[in-house]
């Protein structure tokens, strides 16, 4: 097992050699610092914490400066722990890049899903409204809380409440690109979350090791096209 904190920044498309179009989402992964290693004598189970994005001193608590202070490393906004890892593989202090995972890796991404504050049944459980009539008096609401017995409403019915703001895990995504130069990694289709969320990168649980085999991406050269650019205008002006 391993992992890496980063940060939605949108979705964009990719081509191929082959012309295959393929919509990825793209994981802004800043190198993350190991601020603490948990080990099974002193803390009861193996673990790694690590650390994302810096901020001002003045703005993080005593506890998370004190812990910062150990690794050597700037104070930290994010501090999440990775389980099931190989502690002996990891040093208090060492930065760990996007590098760390390779093109067609099978991964798992856990996000928090976007806010919708309070909503209907309609919206939250697509549930079907009533008729659109002038004689009908039902439109959008709830419909029947349940039978005449027991003369209560069964726990699990849906009903207008608060919308979205829930940890969700996407399994069995695919590592499309590693960018390492820019700090960004290219995963298969949509993850949890709103552009600049926060996102947890690990190894796939159902599929743990598995790498699939993908065709090179079409890489535009813009100094190609900037060569290209004045003997167009020449021949347009003859």
């Amino acid at each position: 097992m391993k992992g890496i904190l980063g940060r939605k920044i949108g979705m964009t498309q990719v081509f191929n050699q082959d012309g295959k179009l393929t919509p990825v989402t793209v994981i802004e992964v800043t190198p993350n610092v190991v601020t603490q290693i948990k080990t099974k004598e002193n803390d009861g189970y193996e673990a790694i914490q690590l650390a994302f994005d810096t901020k001002r001193e003045k703005l993080a608590t005593k506890a998370s400066v004190g812990i910062t202070n150990k690794a050597k490393t700037t104070p930290k906004r994010f501090f999440k722990e990775i389980r099931g890892v190989n502690v002996d593989d990891y040093t208090l202090g060492q930065e760990i890049s996007a590098d760390i995972f390779e093109v067609g890796e099978v991964i798992d991404v856990t996000g928090t899903t976007k806010g919708k504050g309070f909503q209907g049944s309609i919206k939250k459980y697509n549930q079907h409204r009533g008729p659109m009539g002038h004689g009908s008096h039902y439109h959008r609401g709830p419909g029947s809380l349940g039978t005449m017995r027991p003369m209560r409403v069964f726990k699990g019915r849906g009903l207008p409440s608060h919308m979205g703001v829930l940890t969700v895990t996407i399994q069995n995504l695919e590592i499309v690109s590693v960018d390492k130069e820019n700090n960004a990694i290219l995963v298969k289709g949509n993850i949890p979350g709103p552009k600049k969320g926060l996102v947890i990168i690990k190894s796939a649980v159902k599929k743990p090791g598995k790498v699939n085999k993908r065709a090179e991406l079409v890489n535009w050269n813009p100094e190609v096209k900037e060569a290209e650019a004045p003997e167009v205008q020449e021949s347009a002006e003859a």
